[in-house]
């Protein structure tokens, strides 16, 4: 089967409906799917809950998704840097469900392997622990938290092969493989697509048999945060 698209919006078309629930890799500006993105703007697809570790800034990653109010909900760990999910969020136009960063890393990994629920003892004693079952094992007590099943993963990865299979560079591996892992269909961006049997087996972060459509293209490289300092006269 041939996994390779030659766009954004050729490899979501198909997958996308209003409504949907979709799993989104990076972690900052870092592994961000961007292409993806910014087809998915394009294709105005409405109503999208992100589970996401975070929501981008106010011009990239899922940012620029909650400019044109097409997110109705965020799963998230960290919503900062974001003015206008600042605002949707605090006018009550947005909605968010706080997860702890372990904890939504967890629950995605959880879906991807087919496992429905699992208990930590992260977010005891706090509003994340609201409605939730929770049950003592060795007199301490753990909430109950559910698998992620999303109904689309979208990734940026660094290399891919003919088939799928994935390498991220550095700190893009980060929420990227979880993400991957939980979609029904799970689509790859990726800078270099590469024949198969190129890439060295033990240096595969995400096999194949989780991506179902790769996208190649060029990517911008962002810094999220930079503090610099006068240069003193030498």
């Amino acid at each position: 089967m041939n996994k390779i698209y030659g766009s954004a919006a050729e490899a979501l078309e198909g997958v996308l409906s209003d409504g949907m629930l979709i799993a989104a890799g990076g972690f900052g500006l870092c592994g961000i799917p961007e292409l993806l993105l910014q087809a998915i703007k394009e294709m105005g697809t409405k109503n999208l809950t992100f589970a996401s570790n975070n929501a981008g800034v106010d011009d990239f990653g899922i940012g620029i998704l909650l400019h044109t109010r097409q997110v109705k909900k965020m799963i998230s760990s960290y919503v900062g840097e974001n003015a206008e999910f600042m605002r949707q969020y605090l006018s009550g136009e947005l909605e968010l469900e706080f997860n702890p960063q372990g904890t939504l890393a967890e629950r995605m990994r959880a879906a991807g392997c087919g496992i429905p629920g699992f208990y930590t003892k992260t977010g005891v004693g706090t509003v994340i622990a609201e409605g939730k079952e929770v049950k003592q094992f060795n007199g301490e007590d753990y909430i109950l938290e559910e698998g992620l099943f999303a109904d689309l993963s979208i990734v940026k990865a660094w290399k891919a092969d003919e088939t799928g299979n994935l390498v991220f560079r550095k700190t893009a591996r980060n929420f990227n493989p979880p993400a991957a892992m939980c979609g029904k269909v799970c689509v790859a961006e990726v800078e270099e697509i590469v024949p198969t049997g190129s890439l060295d087996p033990d240096s595969i972060h995400l096999p194949g048999i989780y991506v179902h459509r790769i996208v190649q293209g060029e990517h911008e490289k962002r810094i999220e945060q930079r503090t610099t300092r006068t240069r003193e006269d030498a």
